[in-house]
């Protein structure tokens, strides 16, 4: 039986228009570290990538307990970026774990970082995010790596990692700008572990602490001692409290040397929706501004 003509051009008109509409993009499953790692892969990654952040707002990426869903969530990304020089010790126990065989990108690579020595060792700072300057090399490496994922996208990545670039180099001017307002030497500053070294050499900002780049490691008597000394010589004023660790410390050696509190930090970890510091560019927005109030007084 012959179809009738008009019904013969209908449904050759609706097979064009099915060959004529776009392919839907698949959607990337990636997993960040922890929260601002995580952020940054969004304003990337676009629409199109569904990121989850192993470690919570508020939680402290060097001290992390992963569960099973961690591990589950693993074994299916697509892609894995972590920071790395350290910060996520837990990590490899995870991968492990979950049985995945993809190695994780390492945005951090190719950073100028800087050391320490602590407990005779010397150690990478791994806190480079503390530095929009440092956060433009993560944003190229993860471009580089969602597209490799997801080539049909690589188009997307560039316009969307080309748009937040220029909100980095807006931020770096704005946090110069506020900063400018405060004398160098009132810049200083006691916290409760060394997260901020990257901050202090781009940004020209002093800081002192108890503890050394991780919050697993533990200050010394002497050296709580030697601190309080330090603090008193270089007439530090000001202490700040952090979102993800434990400030009983940081209060008991300004409670000696009379500094007088600043408000809280967020050094390592964005708060949740409803909090201050959601997002990477409102965190060093906010450190920055509460900062300049601090010295002001």
């Amino acid at each position: 039986m012959r179809l009738p003509r008009a019904l013969l051009a209908l449904i050759s008109a609706i097979g064009l228009v099915i060959f004529a509409l776009p392919a839907t993009a698949k959607t990337l499953h990636v997993v960040a570290s922890f929260t601002v790692l995580a952020d940054v892969v969004k304003n990337v990654g676009g629409d199109n990538v569904q990121v989850k952040s192993l470690v919570p707002a508020n939680g402290d990426p060097h001290d992390f307990q992963p569960s099973p869903s961690d591990a589950k969530a693993l074994k299916e990304a697509d892609v894995t970026f972590v920071s790395g020089l350290g910060l996520e010790s837990w990590f490899e126990r995870l991968a492990r774990a979950s049985g995945s065989e993809k190695n994780p990108v390492v945005v951090s690579e190719g950073i100028e970082t800087h050391t320490f020595e602590e407990n005779g060792k010397t150690i990478a700072d791994p806190h480079v995010w503390n530095s929009a300057s440092n956060v433009k090399i993560w944003v190229s490496r993860i471009e580089a790596e969602l597209s490799k994922a997801d080539p049909s996208q690589s188009e997307v990545f560039h316009a969307n990692a080309q748009r937040y670039l220029a909100k980095l180099n807006a931020l770096n001017t704005r946090i110069g700008m506020h900063l400018a307002e405060v004398p160098v030497e009132q810049r200083k500053v006691l916290t409760s572990h060394d997260a901020f070294g990257y901050y202090a050499k781009e940004y020209g900002v002093t800081f002192l602490s108890p503890l050394g780049v991780s919050t697993e490691t533990e200050a010394s008597a002497a050296e709580v001692a030697s601190l309080i000394d330090q603090i008193r010589k270089e007439g530090i004023k000001v202490y700040f409290i952090e979102n993800s660790n434990d400030a009983r410390l940081v209060k008991q050696i300004a409670n000696a040397t009379g500094a007088q509190a600043g408000g809280e930090l967020y050094p390592e970890s964005l708060s949740d929706t409803n909090g201050p510091v959601p997002t990477y560019l409102k965190m060093m927005e906010y450190n920055t501004q509460q900062m300049v109030r601090a010295f002001r007084k």
